[in-house]
C-alpha cells in the first residue's frame, strides 16, 4: 500500500461516526446471575440477614431469572443501606441492592393475621419482597439490554415486574398480586400528596395499587375477579384493563423475549418462589 492510499485509509477511519465502525458482538449467555447476602452491620438486622440465607431467597431468584441472556453477570444483593429505606440498580455495577432497611419495613408493615382485602401476614411479606426485587431487575433489564422504554422508566419497571408474577403458578401470582396491593394501599392511605411528589419518578402510591390490581385483572379476569367484586378496582377502569395487559405483553414479547434462553425456563421456574420449603 503506497502513501497515497495509507493516507486516504486514515483520512476515511478519521471521518467514519464510531457508531459505523464495526463493532465486535457483544456475547449474550443465560445463567449470569450472581449473588451477595452482605453481612449487616446494625445488629436489628441480623435476623432478616439469617432468615434471607436460611430460606436461600437470592438463591431462588437466581434461578427465577437465570434464563434472561445478559451481556455481563448481574449481582443481586441484600445489604445494610445506612439506615435508608431503599432498593436500587447500580448501572457502573451491574448490581441490584435490596437494602435490609426495606425488609424490615414490609415486615413492620405486615399485618399480624388477615389484613384489608383477605391479604395473609406471609402473603404481605412475600408479594413486596418478589416485587422490589423483580421492579429493580426491570432497570438492570432495560439497561443491559438497551430496551427502549416510551414513558417513564419506573411505571415500566413497575410493569415488568407484574408481569414476571403473573408468570407464576396462578395461586401464587393472584396471593404475591395482592400483597403487592396491600403495600401500596397502605402507602396510599398513609400518604397526603402535596404537589411536590408528583414530581417524583415513581408514580404515587394509589397509582401503582390500581396499576398492578388493572395488569393482573387484564392478563386474568377470572382468577382476578375478587378484586372488582370487592371495590378494590373500579368497573370504570377493568374495563380497559384486558387492553393494557396487551400493551405490556406485545411489549414484553417484542422486547425482551428474543432475551431468553427458553431451554432453561421449565427447569427453573419455581411454582413457589419465596415461600418456605415446607409449605
Amino acid at each position: 500500500m503506497n502513501n497515497k492510499s495509507v493516507y486516504l485509509l486514515v483520512a476515511a477511519l478519521a471521518l467514519t461516526p464510531p457508531s459505523a465502525l464495526a463493532a465486535k458482538p457483544v456475547a449474550l449467555k443465560s445463567n449470569r446471575i450472581q449473588i451477595s447476602y452482605v453481612e449487616p452491620q446494625n445488629p436489628a438486622h441480623q435476623e432478616i440477614y439469617e432468615t434471607l440465607k436460611e430460606r436461600r431467597i437470592l438463591e431462588r431468584f437466581k434461578g427465577y431469572l437465570s434464563p434472561l441472556r445478559l451481556p455481563v453477570p448481574l449481582l443481586l444483593k441484600t445489604e445494610g443501606c445506612d439506615g435508608e429505606v431503599n432498593a436500587w440498580y447500580e448501572e457502573s455495577e451491574h448490581a441490584i441492592t435490596v437494602c435490609y432497611e426495606y425488609i424490615a419495613e414490609v415486615l413492620n408493615n405486615a399485618p399480624e393475621g388477615i389484613g384489608a382485602g383477605g391479604v395473609s401476614h406471609q402473603d404481605a411479606i412475600v408479594g413486596p419482597t418478589i416485587d422490589v426485587f423483580l421492579h429493580e431487575a426491570g432497570h438492570a433489564v432495560f439497561s443491559l439490554l438497551k430496551v427502549p422504554i416510551l414513558g417513564r422508566e419506573e411505571d415500566a419497571a413497575d410493569q415488568f415486574a407484574g408481569y414476571m408474577m403473573l408468570r407464576l403458578d396462578k395461586e401464587v401470582a393472584h396471593n404475591m398480586i395482592a400483597g403487592v396491593a396491600f403495600m401500596y394501599g397502605n402507602q396510599a392511605l398513609s400518604q397526603d400528596p402535596k404537589l411536590k411528589q408528583f414530581a417524583d419518578a415513581h408514580g404515587v402510591a394509589g397509582q401503582r395499587f390500581y396499576n398492578v390490581l388493572c395488569l393482573a385483572y387484564g392478563k386474568d379476569p377470572v382468577l382476578f375477579a375478587d378484586m372488582v367484586e370487592k371495590g378494590f378496582l373500579p368497573e370504570s377502569r377493568a374495563e380497559g384493563c384486558a387492553d393494557e395487559y396487551k400493551q405490556v405483553d406485545y411489549a414484553f414479547k417484542k422486547l425482551v423475549y428474543p432475551y431468553i434462553d427458553w431451554t432453561r425456563v421449565k427447569k427453573t421456574q419455581p411454582k413457589k418462589l419465596l415461600r418456605p420449603a415446607q409449605n
